[in-house]
């Protein structure tokens, strides 16, 4: 189990509060990891690079490599918060 532990988490978001920096293609700085935890519904995290997305729902939170260029798709109504880590989060 990773003793990994949040600096940052970001307040909750909706379907319609999500900022578009969000919505739009960003990436993490080098060395932090991000963890999108959705709390209801579901949203889609896209990468860019490697071409995939991943439907993210309350028991499938999804990291977020350093400095790998993804966006959320909002897929309906939702719930969701990023954590930021300085290693690999757990996804648990």
């Amino acid at each position: 189990m990773s003793s990994a532990e949040p600096y940052k988490i970001t307040p909750v978001f909706d379907q319609d509060s999500l900022p578009t920096a969000l919505r739009n293609e960003h990436n993490t700085k080098a060395g932090v990891w991000g963890l999108l935890r959705v709390l209801q519904g579901s949203v889609r995290l896209v990468f860019r690079d490697s071409q995939t997305s991943v439907d993210v729902l309350p028991d499938s939170p999804a990291p977020i490599p350093p400095e790998d260029v993804h966006h959320v798709e909002v897929t309906g109504p939702m719930k969701m918060q990023v954590e930021f880590y300085r290693e690999p989060p757990l996804a648990s």
